[in-house]
Order: C-alpha cells, then structure tokens, then sequence
C-alpha cells in the first residue's frame, strides 16, 4: 500500500510521536509518516504491528483524540449587525481605520466551505479563497508532503465559478454548512443587490482546510454515536500545519480558527493539539483562535477533594453518574495532581462492584458483569508524559441504566487531595449521561486550554448576558483560560441566526485579522504574535465594575476592538 493508503485504511492505526521514527522501526524507509516541523511526526502503523491493539488504545499521549462541532442549528432570521457592533469591529471597518483584514489570511478548519456562495466573492465575483485543502477527496494532488486529500487553488476555483457545473472542476462542498457559517462570519464578504450581509473582515484572504472524518476504529472506541461528525487530532494537527505555510513572516499574516472541542486530555493544554497549536502562536504574523465549547452546563465536569494525610475507607470519595436508557457507552477520565496516586472501584446499579486495583506505572484491566451486559476496562498512567500528572481512563461499554458510583481512593493517604473526572462532549454520546454533582468550571474544551493561543467564552450580544452552555474556566492547573467573552447568540450568518462558541471564535478570528491588517500589514507592529494580540485584546476588552477579573465566565471581560486601539493611544 502506498502512504495515501495507509493513511486512510481503517486497518493502520494512526500514532502521534514526539520522537524520530526510528525508534519504532529501524527500517525507517518502510513507515508511512507526516513530520510536522521536527516536533511531532503521524505515523500510520499496520495493527498487524502493533503486539497489542488494546495497549495501543490505552497509549494515552499517542492515540488522537477526537474531536466534535461547537455549534447548533440555524434559525432563519435576517443579518443582524448587533454583535459586530458590540465587539467594536464595525466601528473599525469605517474611518478613520477602515480595517477589512486586507492583506490578512484567515485559516477555517472544519467542515468545509461552499465556496460558490456570494459571502466569499470580490466584486468582480472572482473568489476570495487563496486554497482549499479538502481532506476527503482522494482523486486529485494532495498539497505538497502531506500525502492525502486534494488541494484546490483560487485558479481553480475561479475557473469552476465560471463553469455551468462548478462542481465538475472542484467537487469540494460543505454538506454540514457549519465550516461556512464560520467563514461567512469571520471573513464574509458584503453583500449587495438587496441581500445585506458583511462578516468581520470582508476583505481577508481565506485558507480552507475540510476535515476528514475519524476512522472507524477511532469511533468504534470513543462509542461515537453514528452520524455525529468526530474529527482526529492528527488531521486537525496537519490542517493548522498546511495553514501556518501560508504565513509571510512581518508581511501577510495569518489567523488559524478552530470550532471544534473535545472532554478528552488534561484540561491544561498539553495535549498534542493544543501544544502545537502554542507553538504556531508564538510565531511572529500568527494567531491563533480556540472556542470555548458547549460543556458549561452539561453536567460533564466532576471535581473532588480527599481529605490530605488520611488513606482508606472514609478517605475516599463517591462520584455518582446518572445513565439514561439505552447507553452505547461512555469514556471517563479522571487526572490527579502529583504526587497524589489514586485507584477507582465500582459500583454498578444492579449492585455489583469492581474492586479497587493499582495498575502501576501503565496498564489496563476489563471486567465483565454477571448480571449485566456491562464490560469496563480501566486504564492507567501513573505519569503521563504530556503533563506529568496521574491519568486513568475508564471504557464503560453497554451500561445498565441508572446511578453508577465511581469510589475514587488515594494510595498510601491523600497529599494535594484534588482530582478531576471528565464525560465526554455531549454529542459524542448517544443518550444523557452526567455527573450528578457536576461542577460548570473547567469546562473549557481542548484546546483552548492552550496557554498562548486566544480562547474565548460566549455570551448574548442583546442582553449581555453569559451563554449559559459556553464553556468556563479556569485550566485544570489554575491558568486563566478563556482570555475573554465574545458573541455566540443568535449570530448572523449565511445560514440564519446561529448560537454556539464557535461563532464566538469566528467572530474574534475576525476582529484580529482587522487588528493584524493594523499591526503587520500596515507596519505598525510587524513583531507581533498571537500571544500580544491576547493582551493587546484583553487590555481592551470590556468590563463591569461589579465583576472580578478575571472572571472564570468571562476572562477579562468582552471582546470590544475599538477599546483595543482606544488603549493603545491611552483613552
């Protein structure tokens, strides 16, 4: 098989590396590999080559995780102007500024892009996209390196505009609409004949990249429902490595927007996903924007606290989930905090139990029940390389209905005493699972938990009021995270009025390529990187006398563009 095949056979199991190649096989030559800037390499091993595949499963550092789409569905409704407004960036498209994000590249990756609509034409109706990289068409040459999808260029695709069946020159669509409801409010043209519309900057160059779906295997393990889109970090990591390429170091910059999340990793942003994308943002003419997610009030999030110095018995702690009928399964995971080591025991609702058991520095262990069809396999990593904390995963397959008691212990007595438990994102399960004394803080989904990247948390432009799904902060490690709120209620796009974090995060993607159009194109601050665009936003941001910042809801407040540039001559 060629590398393209490997890629997307379901039989070769994707490995993420921090390490040469080599070392998983001396026979270099023979591996099918995607290097990402000698930091992190994708290799597609044959299962037949890895001894165990369960252990492979349980790998924790080097199994992508999967992510969903941070949004809801559409309601019919005409363009409202209300949240650009509020985020000051229609005021900065006008003079004396008349910041568009000409000159500025704005990178969606997600689920395409319906690039024959009028949101992402210039006047002339020749297309403002620079590339699509659609990842699921095999048929065409993929962009240099990268070995699979196919690359469109704008040549192309003016030529397909110009076409009676567009789709004959460049069959990319966005059968889900959610990658070009982002695109139409991040960078959508302004519309004319009688059709009113304009995204956050109309003028940016826009880089397309369509995630391919997650592979089976992939989806059989998480029990990712059918239908529901999950998307693999390896192709996220790959598509914000194709964007970064477009970068003109202190000339064209480019502005990455990601609108997806996941439950899965340490809830501090050092998973592979986030720490790249820390890496691309602390890259001069780069930025990069993360949504918060969805999970605030969904019931997800678990934190307990074991009384320091104690062990055994009374020390431990009862985390109770409630499973609704007809459960395809669940994934928990819980970490720790050094030098804390923990074990789990369960209880099922029909009464049977698992008994506590130290895995030691890795290792994995399934049950079956007697009584129930119930199969659960618990995992663990005693030092998770990433983060250097505890982690152990719990597969909970075919679950009884009912309240499932997880006792979480500490070995040899409790020194720091906290832990976390996650559930998946919401979609990812196939009925309502939650904890029943769940806390709406770290809520956040990765990878906004990454430390340079911009990530922001949603609320309603019409009232002002904090979305209550939007993710909240802080990291699991105390670092403030979300950096500030944007609108994500009921926000114009080509689709209607939509709701979710992920129009938050267009619509901030929106308000840098403005600022970067200022700061790089125009050669105000050519040096600057994501990391001072975050603290040139969040100076400001907007902010009530009568809240604390920062704010676990609302960072440091919401997102206001004209409060930026006000800051920056000292208003």
């Amino acid at each position: 098989m060629d590398c393209r095949d490997r890629i997307l056979s379901n039989n070769y199991f994707d490995v993420i590396t921090d390490f040469p190649v080599r070392i998983l096989d001396e026979n270099e030559d023979d591996l099918c590999y995607i290097n990402i800037e000698n930091l992190y390499n994708i290799v597609y091993l044959s299962e037949t080559d890895i001894r165990n595949a369960n252990d492979y499963i349980f790998d924790y550092r080097r199994v992508p995780k999967l992510y969903g789409l941070m949004q809801e569905e559409a309601v019919n409704r005409g363009f409202d102007p209300n949240s650009l407004i509020v985020s000051g960036i229609t005021q900065v498209q006008r003079e004396p500024l008349n910041l568009s994000g000409r000159g500025v590249v704005i990178c969606i990756i997600d689920t395409g892009i319906n690039y024959t609509n009028a949101a992402f034409l210039d006047n002339e109706g020749n297309s403002r996209i620079l590339a699509i990289w659609d990842q699921t068409i095999q048929s065409g040459v993929p962009p240099a390196g990268f070995y699979y999808g196919t690359e469109y260029s704008r040549e192309e695709i003016n030529r397909a505009l110009q076409a009676e069946d567009p789709y004959s020159i460049v069959p990319s669509r966005d059968e889900n609409g959610h990658g070009s409801a982002m695109a139409s409010v991040a960078a959508g043209s302004r519309i004319g004949n009688g059709i009113s519309f304009v995204g956050a900057a109309p003028d940016a160059d826009i880089v397309v990249v369509k995630l391919k779906e997650a592979k089976q295997y992939l989806r059989n393990f998480y029990m990712i429902p059918p239908g529901v889109p999950a998307y693999e970090e390896t192709d996220i990591m790959l598509a914000a490595h194709y964007a970064d390429q477009f970068a003109q170091v202190f000339r064209r910059p480019v502005v990455i927007c990601l609108g997806v999340g996941t439950n899965y990793g340490d809830h501090a942003g050092n998973g592979p996903l986030p720490s790249y994308l820390d890496i691309i943002a602390a890259k001069r003419s780069r930025a990069v924007v993360v949504c918060g997610g969805n999970e605030g009030n969904a019931g997800h999030h678990f934190q307990g606290s074991l009384e320091t110095g104690r062990a055994g018995g009374d020390a431990g702690t009862p985390v109770e989930i409630r499973v609704a009928d007809n459960a395809e399964g669940f994934i928990l995971e819980l970490w720790g905090n050094v030098p804390d080591v923990f074990t789990v025991s369960v209880r099922s609702p029909g009464g049977e139990n698992i008994p506590p058991i130290r895995l030691g520095i890795q290792g994995s262990i399934t049950y079956s029940f007697i009584y129930e069809r119930t199969r659960i396999t618990i995992a663990g990593t005693l030092v998770e390389p990433a983060s250097g904390e505890e982690v152990i995963v719990i597969r909970v397959s075919l679950p009884t209905p009912g309240i499932w008691t997880f006792f979480v212990e500490a070995v040899g007595g409790s020194y720091n005493g906290t832990f976390h438990m996650w559930l998946p994102i919401t979609q990812f399960m196939n009925v309502p699972i939650q904890f029943l004394e769940a806390s709406p803080y770290i809520t956040l989904t990765e990878p906004a938990m990454a430390r340079d990247i911009i990530s922001v948390s949603t609320y309603n432009a019409a009232n002002n009021s904090f979305y209550i799904d939007s993710g909240r902060g802080f990291t699991r490690t105390g670092a403030v995270n979300p950096d500030f709120a944007a609108p994500g209620v009921n926000v114009s796009t080509i689709r209607g009025a939509e709701t979710g974090s992920s129009l938050a995060a267009a619509i901030t993607a929106g308000a840098v390529a403005q600022f970067m159009q200022w700061a790089v194109v125009q050669g105000n601050n050519r040096m600057v990187a994501s990391r001072e665009i975050k603290n040139y936003f969040i100076r400001g941001a907007s902010r009530n006398f009568d809240t604390v910042y920062p704010n676990r809801e609302w960072g440091y407040g919401r997102l206001n563009l004209v409060g930026t540039f006000d800051a920056l001559i000292g208003v």
